[in-house]
This record gives structure tokens, C-alpha cells and sequence, in this order.
């Protein structure tokens, strides 16, 4: 019995040490997340809220906290860019609630030695699902179908208008990586054929590959893009990727809104020259082309691709976990961003989504 009581008063010692370890560490928070994952980082380590202050008083704000904070906490609406890096001499990592990292400044992390970790795997399956509903979506013409039930027009009008099949349409993907293989394989249940474009040729599939997007666009029926953006992929889906998928074609965007030339995708839409769209993200988020809010064959959701009460909590987690890992001088639980981005981009091109 003394044995064992020794034991326990050991590893209570050990807890209450790295609870103490992780209660040193200064966590800035830049956007509003998930109240979950905000509540966590309060009870568990020293928070600070960036995203409480007016613009007008960040600045401010970084320079009498900075000495504290050690850590940032950011999402696809705000994470580590160069100006808040610039502010916080500390910073040892920053944790992306997210499989985008086009919010944070990875050159300038390498250079200073920051760690830099995401959430992936766990938004696949809610990506990939959400990728295949607006499609499905945009070319059933089930949100405004839902208005005309609504409105009374069935009733007043008669059926409503014939719309188009997806099973059998061949579907194109922009960006082969977890979320890309994720729609590929739901689509196949379809029927569907898959065809890809990536930088280079990815080994273990029978998918036809194209090395351009503007091929790809011209040998499928739906483009979904599933791609990471950076100066690379900015815009690559332009007025020629969107004129091959033609007036019978459907653009599905679940990776980043700069992905598309925004312009000349509303333009496209406005003039029939494009068939329909399913869009999870936009150019200025949260600004959307108020031209494409009377578009029947537009669907329109707010980046929601993640937005699930499951996966939501598995991203809250994995950001908690990987923040008391470096705490404790444990492996991170995901791979260091930079690291994977790095080999990525040397073996396959573009990072995996």
C-alpha cells in the first residue's frame, strides 16, 4: 500500500506539473471560433483574444501582450500573416484550426524557427461530402426547387422544370490529395468517371490524369476544385478553364474562393456560358457577388464545409492535443506543416487538402 500511494502521489505531481506547463503558455486567438474549442483554450492555457479588440486597437493590443504570447490559435478566416508575426517576438507555433494554409506566412515561420501545425484527415469526410451535395444540388436545382414548393408555385404553376442527372457525369478534380481522393470515391458510387489534373502523376490510381486544368475542364462535366491555394494555383480556374466546361458544365469550389477568377466566373454564370455552380468559398469571404443571388443554378453556402457538430469537435481536439504536445515536449500529433508542404510540393506538386 505505501508503494502504491507513493505512485499516485507521483503522478499527481507529474499532472499538476504539466497542467502548470501548459498554464504558462500564451495562446493569442486571431478570428472567433468554436466556443468549445475558445472555452479550452481558456481553462487549459493563458488566452488572449485578438479578435475582442476593434482594429483600430490590435496593434495596441499585441504590443503590451506580446511578451506572453508563444502561440497562436487562427482559422481559414485569420491566422499568422507577416504583420502579426512581425508583432510577436515569442511566437514558438501556431496551430491552423484547418486544412488552408494560405493564412499563414510559412516562409517567414521557417525562417524564424515556428512550428506550424493544421487539422487534417479529420475534414475529409465532411469536405468531401459537402463537395458531392452542391453538386448534386446544382444540377437538380434542389434549392430552388425548395423556393418554388415554398412560394406556392407547384401548386399555382404546376411541376416543376426538368432538371439534370449527376450519376454517369464524368467528374474532374482539381487536386488529387485526401479531400480530392475523398470526392473521387463518393462520386464513383455514382457511376461516375474520374479524371484529375495535379502537378504530376499520382501513382496507385486508375483515374485519367491531365497534366493542365484547361484539359481537364474540357473532358468533364463537373470540375470540383479541391486544390490548396497559393501564387501557384491563384486563379487558376480563369475565363478559358471556364469556357472548356462550356454552358452544359458545373463548377464545384470547395478548396479556397481565389482559386477562381471570381469575375469571370459571375459573368460566365450570368451569361449562360457556364451551366451551374456549387460554391462553399469566395474570393472576399464574407462577401459573395450579389449577382449570383437571384441564380437558380447557383448554389451559394457560407464555408461550411467542415461545419459539422462531429468534426468541429475533432478540429477543436487535435488543435488542444497538438498545443499540450509542444508544451510538454511530446511529438505533435500532426505532422509540422512546413515539413509536409516542403515534400509535397517536391514529390507531388501541391500540398495534399
Amino acid at each position: 500500500m505505501p508503494l502504491r500511494t507513493n505512485i499516485n502521489i507521483t503522478q499527481n505531481l507529474i499532472g499538476k506539473q504539466a497542467a502548470a506547463a501548459m498554464a504558462s503558455l500564451g495562446v493569442l486567438l486571431v478570428v472567433s471560433v468554436d466556443s468549445y474549442l475558445e472555452a479550452e483554450l481558456d481553462r487549459r492555457f493563458n488566452l488572449f483574444r485578438l479578435w475582442e479588440s476593434p482594429p483600430s486597437r490590435r496593434r495596441e493590443f499585441l504590443q503590451a501582450n506580446a511578451p506572453w504570447i508563444r502561440a497562436v490559435v487562427g482559422s481559414p478566416n485569420g491566422c499568422a500573416d507577416a504583420e502579426l508575426i512581425d508583432q510577436l517576438p515569442n511566437l514558438e507555433i501556431v496551430a491552423n484550426c484547418g486544412v488552408g494554409i494560405d493564412k499563414v506566412d510559412l516562409p517567414l515561420c521557417r525562417e524564424r524557427g515556428i512550428r506550424v501545425v493544421y487539422t487534417p484527415d479529420v475534414v475529409t469526410d465532411d469536405t468531401a461530402d459537402l463537395g458531392i451535395g452542391l453538386t448534386i444540388a446544382a444540377l437538380r436545382r434542389i434549392c430552388d426547387a425548395d423556393r418554388y414548393t415554398r412560394d406556392g408555385s407547384w401548386k399555382d404553376k404546376g411541376n416543376y422544370k426538368l432538371t439534370s442527372k449527376f450519376s454517369g457525369k464524368a467528374v474532374g478534380i482539381l487536386g488529387l490529395g485526401r479531400i480530392g481522393l475523398a470526392v473521387a470515391k463518393r462520386a464513383q458510387g455514382f457511376g461516375c468517371p474520374i479524371c484529375y489534373c495535379s502537378r504530376s502523376e499520382k501513382p496507385n490510381t486508375n483515374y485519367k490524369y491531365y497534366p493542365s486544368v484547361l484539359d481537364l475542364a474540357y473532358n468533364c462535366h463537373v470540375l470540383v476544385a479541391a486544390c490548396p491555394l497559393t501564387d501557384e494555383t491563384h486563379h487558376i480556374i480563369n475565363r478559358e478553364v471556364i469556357e472548356a466546361l462550356g454552358p452544359k458544365g458545373v463548377l464545384v469550389n470547395i478548396g479556397r474562393g481565389s482559386l477562381v477568377d471570381e469575375k469571370e466566373l459571375v459573368s460566365a454564370l450570368l451569361d449562360g456560358r457556364l451551366g451551374a455552380a456549387g460554391l462553399d468559398v469566395f474570393e472576399h469571404e464574407p462577401h459573395v457577388p450579389e449577382q449570383l443571388f437571384g441564380l437558380e443554378n447557383v448554389v451559394l453556402v457560407p464555408h461550411i464545409g467542415t461545419d459539422t457538430v462531429e468534426t468541429t469537435k475533432a478540429m477543436s481536439d487535435l488543435i488542444l492535443d497538438n498545443l499540450a504536445a509542444y508544451m510538454l515536449n511530446k511529438p505533435l500529433l500532426t505532422p509540422d506543416i512546413d515539413k509536409e508542404y516542403r515534400r509535397a510540393r517536391l514529390l507531388a506538386g501541391w500540398l495534399s487538402c
